[in-house]
């Protein structure tokens, strides 16, 4: 069956992995979900990823990261969806919890945080928050 809203599915998979604090999540591979798990890499939100190849679409394989037994994501939350699209400008780009949280952004010039895309002065999708 196809799925209508995948990155909502893969932040869900990644909530639902930290709550049962497994080591690793397997998600159905894309382009956009390894750019959004390099972002959230880079960041310091997950260990690592890693694509592994088969014989469909390949599986992005997320291992999370916690802190003292406890999940490093606290809270994930899909802000554009497939219904409702939300853009903003660079100048409007909101912070999430003044600063503590970051928002996930598709620009022009590829995924990117909230921070990146105001230090290069462009607006686009906003994916998700990450708190």
């Amino acid at each position: 069956m196809a799925m209508s809203d995948p990155v909502a599915d893969m932040l869900t998979r990644i909530r639902n992995g930290a709550k049962a604090e497994f080591a690793k999540v397997d998600i159905p591979g894309s382009k956009l979900k390894l750019e959004l798990a390099r972002v959230l890499k880079e960041q310091g939100y997950i260990k690592n990823y890693k694509f592994v190849e088969d014989d469909k679409q390949g599986i992005l394989r997320v291992y999370l990261k916690y802190v003292a037994d406890k999940p490093v994501i606290y809270g994930l939350e899909r802000v554009s969806k497939p219904g409702r699209r939300m853009y903003t400008k660079s100048k409007e780009i909101k912070s999430v919890l003044n600063g503590l949280g970051i928002s996930i952004l598709s620009t022009s010039k590829g995924l990117m945080t909230d921070k990146q895309a105001k230090k290069e002065n462009v607006g686009g999708e906003v994916l998700c928050n990450i708190w």
